[in-house]
């Protein structure tokens, strides 16, 4: 070869070593977007992938169909419990040690200094919002601000918490009682209850923006999922977390003006129905954004149904331990990485998605506390479909239940199992999921060794969290000194609540 051409042949075979050099790698692409989507006492069989022959849900249909069904998926019984599990990676009782939900004017909420899944994920460069119910305190140092998000639309608490007389306490169409105010306010360190509740308020950020009285009711979904879109589009060109925790099917039922009356079944699933079209835009808007590819979708519910749905075929209802108080349809979405059209029975729940998110963010979590959950990743990418080996059932500070494979243990005197049909007899009961997963067939007396193995689980449960009442695993509260009403039943607004004091009609 002529030296000329040897030396061309050198200088080119050179800015081929250094492009490729130079050249992205896979490791450099952006994490993926994550979108949580969660509805508020939807039961097991109240859409079509699982089960529902009454409830028209196309989107969530080709959801499942595009990706995968996770069919034994645990939440907790109620609704801030839940929500503390899937924001800390953690039991309920481990990060919100409370008895029960929580209220307006709460003192008490998720301790800010908590790691939470919008924090680490923040930490980690995204783009954090929440669009909905929050529940997890409604005082300074307890909103979604506080905890890692950049962004919030939504009300605080549930729907019901408000008056009466504006909607709160009785469904779209029903007469609206007239105010009533006990004498003493009904409340504790948990917030106010019954009448004692204040107007229910809708914030933008941590300031008071709305009251929601029958008209914002019935145009919540529509609210939430309108935000949804616009954060989507907002923060496309960065890595984004959206938290949508929509306020439906919670009572009072309000479906959309669109909504109500449209399917043959009543409001109950005219709402359902409204839910499935709004997550048909949420995944409209990540595929016309040509994001479908780098997105992670989950789709789930806070607890299970109320008898307004179907747990079908599981047994009992939400603020039970039964499986249908607790084990909630949930489908993960993600074309190109999560195979179509698969199901998985590996036990998991929402203590689950903050090791998977920060996982798939590249982050690491805090090594100096405890979590419960696990990245699911594994069992999303079809890896493996074994993921926890067992689960403990808490309702309140109350261990009730424990599952390990396929056995599930009732601890005696359960309260959930005392119901008008089945009274609580002071013996445990043991079920085979496998075999009966609507726990019909109690066959304790056949496998006594099974209850021995189950119990031993309780037994170092107890030496955590503590069966009842608050162990040493149990994390501080967040705490808010003199809590007072984010809309006073004057209507006038906290001015911190605000920037600047006004009333609200």
């Amino acid at each position: 070869m002529p030296a000329r051409c040897s030396k061309l042949f050198a200088i080119l075979l050179l800015l081929i070593v250094c492009g490729e050099r130079d050249a992205p790698s896979q490791e450099t692409k952006r994490p993926p977007n994550i979108v949580l989507i969660t509805v508020d006492d939807l039961g097991y069989a109240d859409i079509e992938p699982f089960g529902s022959k009454i409830n028209r849900t196309p989107h969530l249909k080709t959801m499942a169909d595009e990706g995968l069904r996770l069919t034994s998926f645990y939440a907790a019984p109620v609704c801030s419990p839940s929500r503390s599990a899937l924001m800390t990676g953690c039991y309920a009782k481990r990060a919100l040690p409370i008895p029960h939900v929580l209220f307006p004017a709460s003192a008490t909420g998720l301790d800010p200094a908590q790691p939470t899944i919008s924090r680490l994920l923040k930490q980690a460069g995204y783009a954090t919002g929440c669009i909905g119910k929050w529940h997890l305190g409604d005082q300074k140092g307890h909103l979604p601000l506080d905890h890692g998000f950049d962004e919030y639309l939504g009300i605080p608490y549930s729907n019901d918490m408000g008056l009466a007389s504006e909607g709160s306490k009785s469904d779209l169409g029903k007469p609206l009682p007239m105010p009533v105010r006990p004498a003493e306010p009904q409340g504790d360190e948990f917030g106010l209850r019954g009448n004692s509740q204040p107007p229910l308020p809708l914030l933008r950020g941590s300031k008071v923006v709305g009251r929601v009285k029958v008209p914002e009711q019935q145009g919540i979904v529509e609210t939430y999922t309108t935000a949804a879109v616009d954060f989507i589009e907002r923060r496309k060109d960065k890595p984004f977390f959206l938290y949508l925790p929509h306020t439906a099917v919670h009572f009072p039922i309000y479906p959309g003006k669109d909504w109500a009356g449209k399917s043959p079944h009543g409001y109950y699933s005219d709402w359902v129905e409204e839910v499935d079209a709004s997550v048909g835009r949420v995944l409209e808007t990540i595929r016309r954004l040509g994001l479908e590819k780098e997105t992670l979708v989950v789709f789930t519910s806070d607890n299970g149904g109320t008898n307004r749905g179907s747990n079908a075929p599981l047994r009992g209802f939400k603020a039970s331990t039964w499986e249908g108080g607790i084990r909630v349809p949930t489908i993960a979405w993600w074309p190109g990485k999560i195979a179509a059209g698969r199901t998985s029975d590996a036990i998991s729940g929402m203590h689950d998605l903050m090791p998977t998110a920060v996982a798939l963010a590249g982050g690491t979590l805090p090594q100096n506390l405890t979590y419960d959950g696990r990245d699911l990743s594994p069992v999303l990418f079809g890896k493996t479909d074994h993921h926890h080996e067992m689960f403990f059932y808490f309702r309140g500070l109350t261990l009730e239940a424990v599952r390990q494979g396929d056995w599930k243990l009732h601890l005696a005197d359960s309260s959930a199992l005392k119901t008008k049909n089945q009274p609580g007899n002071g013996k445990p009961r043991l079920f085979n999921l496998r075999e009966d997963i609507g726990e019909q067939n109690d066959v304790a007396g056949k496998f006594p060794e099974r209850i021995r193995e189950l119990t031993a689980l309780v037994e170092a449960m107890d030496r955590d969290l503590g069966r009842d009442g608050i162990g040493p695993g149990c994390r501080s509260l967040g705490k808010a000194d003199a809590p007072q009403p984010l809309i006073a039943n004057d209507g006038s607004v906290r001015a911190d609540a605000v920037g600047e004091f006004k009333v609200l009609p």
